[in-house]
């Protein structure tokens, strides 16, 4: 066969293109989560001065209630819950969705469907209403964003199986920069000086404008020869061809996709209708055929069982599903609670944004960097639910640090340092074992039941999500 000549990415565009579409399929989560207490004075009810300045409008991104203010609503366990569910149920609709729907149309109405939320959203800054009504339109935008992100995290993995391994790298780079650029945007606004309801307008204005450029990039996307050439040569391939690409494991917030940090070796990722997983690579070098679903001598492999498959990565699986539990059942719902206890206005101001969100996700990255350098205890893997469980040490000390809403226990930990202590040890090691857990599953598996096993593991990854989720409710009614 004649060899074809590729054309290159001029500028490294359709690179950038990918990091940018990256950043913004989760931009949605980390937006509305680093909004936690802009919502939550919004949802006070009951006599409380702090909700409102004099003049009608509210207080600024970092307002926490105050302890005589009573939030009914439970807004950031709401938040969780209704976040993680759509994720659940819409990854498995895509995989059903791309056989019928084209890439286009998935991509871009869910861009669409994502910009016009974000935009409603920022029109409601401007807006007063009963807290009731802010709550069932904010809850409901919460649950169709996330449903729409779903189908575009999924789709543009599907799309990226074509493109070489650095492509893939950009785009769960950007992924996990979006947790970063959201608590620097909520940081920004309010250090801008301007009065509160612009600060936030001016906040919610971001994503808008992110979730934009996104579109225009897509649609530029296409139009890059080096794009077009490998977009050409996947619609080319027989139907249930699936395209293998090398790409470190990089993740998100939030938390519901690939993991951040290489594994060991620079095993290849396989990109299948949102799904990334890692392929083992015994003793060095897989054959194409095997790695395209044969067995070299025109016969498929045996097809692979889910009981199977599960029986070998059940560790992993079970893992998984207790890192995200635990994390979900005080992030953000107890830790977004926290206040200072310092008499500087200023630190009390950003302290949520900075020792909460910003501080969780710049330590989380460099927890799932950390699987670069070392995977432990890979040897060792009936450890490693042992050490995953340690985490639950964390929800207690968590719950006794200094959050004014409490009727049943005590508050132990005051002072601001406890709490940036345990959130940079809780950060640290959700990153690390998300990352390793994600790194580890594939290893334990034949290369032909690897698509499999991502699949398992997405679906635990997703129930982890939101089993945190349905566990905040019963934290938070325990303080």
């Amino acid at each position: 066969m004649a060899s074809q000549v590729i054309p290159k990415d001029s500028f490294h565009c359709v690179g950038i293109i990918f990091f940018l579409l990256g950043l913004g399929t989760l931009l949605p989560w980390n937006f509305f989560i680093t909004a936690i207490p802009y919502f939550q004075s919004r949802l006070i009810v009951g006599n409380c001065s702090a909700g409102k300045e004099e003049d009608g409008n509210w207080t600024g991104l970092g307002l926490e209630p105050s302890s005589h203010c009573s939030d009914n609503f439970n807004f950031s366990n709401w938040l969780a819950l209704l976040s993680q569910l759509p994720l659940l149920l819409f990854t498995l609709l895509n995989s059903l969705l791309y056989q019928c729907i084209p890439d286009k149309v998935r991509i871009l109405s869910s861009l669409i469907g994502i910009l016009l939320l974000f935009v409603l959203t920022a029109v409601l800054v401007r807006v007063e209403m009963p807290a009731q009504s802010f709550f069932s339109i904010t809850m409901a935008s919460v649950w169709f964003i996330n449903s729409f992100c779903a189908v575009l995290q999924g789709s543009l993995f599907g799309q990226l199986g074509s493109f070489p391994q650095s492509y893939s790298t950009l785009f769960l780079s950007g992924q996990g920069m979006a947790g970063t650029f959201a608590a620097t945007a909520m940081l920004l606004s309010m250090a801008s000086g301007v009065d509160a309801q612009t600060s936030a307008l001016s906040y919610f204005v971001t994503p808008c404008v992110g979730t934009l450029i996104s579109i225009i990039c897509y649609i530029l996307l296409p139009h890059k020869d080096f794009a077009r050439h490998h977009l050409h040569k996947r619609a080319q391939e027989e139907p249930g061809y699936e395209l293998e690409t090398k790409a470190e494991l990089l993740s998100p917030e939030d938390g519901l996709g690939p993991v951040p940090g290489a594994t060991q070796g620079g095993e290849p990722l396989s990109l299948s209708n949102g799904i990334a997983i890692a392929l083992e690579q015994e003793d060095s070098k897989c054959p194409l055929e095997i790695m395209n679903g044969s067995n070299g001598a025109g016969l498929p492999p045996p097809k692979p069982s889910v009981l199977g498959v599960l029986r070998k990565i059940w560790q992993m699986a079970l893992c998984i599903v207790m890192v995200f539990s635990i994390t979900l059942s005080v992030f953000p719902a107890i830790t977004a609670s926290v206040a200072s206890t310092s008499e500087n206005e200023t630190w009390r101001k950003f302290f949520t944004p900075v020792c909460c969100f910003l501080l969780f996700n710049v330590m989380d990255w460099l927890g799932r960097s950390a699987t670069s350098y070392f995977l432990w205890p890979e040897k060792h893997l009936r450890l490693l639910p042992a050490v995953v469980g340690l985490r639950l040490l964390l929800v207690p000390l968590l719950l006794l640090c200094n959050v004014p809403q409490r009727e049943y226990l005590p508050m132990l930990f005051r002072q601001d340092a406890w709490f940036v202590l345990f959130m940079v040890v809780f950060s640290l090691s959700n990153g690390y074992f998300v990352s390793l857990t994600m790194c580890l599953a594939p290893k334990q598996v034949q290369p032909h039941e690897s698509e499999l096993a991502g699949a398992i593991m997405t679906f635990f990854l997703a129930l982890g999500l939101s089993c945190g989720a349905g566990l905040s409710f019963i934290l938070k009614a325990l303080l």
